[in-house]
């Protein structure tokens, strides 16, 4: 018994070393957070949220640089919603917080019909509320809890439902130029975070607008790609990693690269060349 605790702890220990590494590189890589940045990290009360707050505020503690955290909700008047909750955990951990409240509960259940998937509407209508209280407070980034597998989820969405490639960037600036926004968890594993969350025991809030929207695109793709990940392990890594190695000149958007006047760049033969650039890319397999 005392070995198998000791097994689970020293696992558990690797989960949370892991998710820190991580968080630590994506900022890093992508310069997400800078010293004298006032961070509003926005929590829903679900286990995204919850893990990135977990995760920065100790990051926080050791990193060579100084910034401030303040934890956001925005309590958008769900029946039965627990205000109180989020409140009473916010203080106990000690981390300054803000509650916004704005009833979109309402807005959405209007505006979407019954049945249809309230996510868009519902997303549109958060964000300004945020951005709002951004601006009017200071803040210089937005943290949001997306993480990777939620990226992957959104460019697969784009292709299959919008005809564009594009995804969720880790760091973003928003359309109006006003408001930063950074997504420190992009390179944490979905499942990485659901086992950080059960440990933790964080105190989750189900979203009782949309968490049981089953039927959803985002669910038919999230469902794809975990059978993609038990089929051939590691492919949801390998398309993560494709997002951050693109080439221009290999697609087909001719906004992004000049394919029409390629006949400019075309240099004159030497005479030396014999070797075709497919063959450079894809090599044959020596027989024998």
């Amino acid at each position: 018994m005392t070995a198998t605790i000791a097994k689970k702890n020293l696992e558990l220990n690797k989960l949370k070393k892991r998710l820190r590494r991580n968080v630590g590189q994506a900022i890093a890589d992508y310069n997400m957070i800078q010293d004298g940045d006032k961070v509003m990290v926005c929590l829903s009360g679900g286990k995204d949220s919850y893990t990135l707050l977990d995760i920065l505020m100790n990051l926080q503690k050791h990193a060579p640089i100084d910034f401030e955290i303040i934890a956001v909700n925005l309590d958008q008047k769900q029946p039965g919603f627990p205000e109180h909750i989020l409140p009473e955990y916010l203080s106990k951990i000690g981390v300054p917080f803000h509650i916004i409240e704005k009833d979109t509960y309402s807005i959405v259940k209007e505006i979407v019909p019954e049945g249809k998937t309230t996510c868009g509407i519902c997303s549109r209508l958060r964000r300004g509320s945020l951005y709002g209280y951004a601006r009017q407070n200071g803040i210089t980034k937005i943290a949001l809890g997306h993480h990777r597998d939620d990226i992957i989820e959104t460019a697969f969405l784009n292709m299959f439902y919008g005809s564009k490639v594009k995804a969720m960037p880790p760091k973003l600036l928003s359309d109006d130029k006003t408001n930063i926004l950074i997504r420190p968890l992009a390179y944490c594993k979905e499942s990485d975070i659901i086992r950080y969350s059960e440990q933790q025991d964080f105190p989750i809030i189900p979203c009782n607008l949309c968490g049981s929207q089953e039927n959803m695109q985002r669910q038919v793709i999230k469902e794809m790609l975990q059978g993609w990940e038990k089929q051939h392990p590691g492919r949801l890594e390998n398309i993560f990693r494709s997002l951050q190695n693109i080439s221009p000149s290999q697609l087909a958007d001719n906004a992004l690269f000049n394919f029409k006047d390629l006949e400019l760049q075309r240099q004159k033969p030497t005479g030396n060349e014999d070797t075709a650039h497919d063959d450079l890319q894809y090599p044959l397999a020596r027989e024998g």
